[in-house]
């Protein structure tokens, strides 16, 4: 009988020992604070873009434009010297050649820009976890008018390419 009063009272002071902290507070949490009534909306509020962010798109789809005349120029002359190319390593089709590296090249300023029009998006993301509604439109209208621009040249440097490949 001792034996078993021995373990009950082992077993009784186990069972009080003081926890790993303090009691949670019974006091009401900010979550219990909000009536659960209210209207969530169904569209966020749209926000305003960030003038840093206005500027740096006007800036990049700028460059995208001002760089355009250029290209076409380019184009043009590749166009001319790939219509007058004779067989492949000729003298004629190395300078055709030539010409389309020159093209390709400028067409790094509309894909430098399209890639820094991803990149602030990407970092809004990063930074914020989201984009505010304004931004976001900002954001796809720029990628969207220099996306238009690069398509068209992609579209001419293909056609060059298939050109002189033949």
């Amino acid at each position: 009988m001792n034996r078993v009063l021995i373990i009950a009272i082992a077993l009784t002071a186990s069972c009080s020992t003081p926890g790993p902290g303090p009691e949670p507070s019974l006091a009401p949490r900010a979550a219990e604070a909000t009536d659960p009534r209210l209207p969530i909306p169904d569209v966020p509020p749209p926000g305003s873009v960030e003038p840093a962010l206005a500027s740096r798109l006007g800036e990049l789809v700028a460059s995208v434009r001002a760089a355009a005349p250029g290209f076409e120029a380019s184009e043009a002359e590749a166009s001319r010297l790939a219509l007058a190319a004779g067989p492949m390593a000729s003298e004629s089709w190395i300078a055709a050649e030539q010409a389309l590296s020159r093209l390709v090249a400028e067409y790094g300023a509309t894909t430098r820009a399209a890639a820094e029009i991803d990149e602030l998006a990407a970092d809004r993301i990063d930074r914020r976890r989201w984009i505010n509604p304004a931004e976001q439109e900002a954001i796809a209208s720029a990628a969207a008018e220099v996306a238009s621009i690069s398509d068209r040249q992609a579209a001419a440097i293909d056609r060059l390419k298939n050109q002189l490949a033949r």
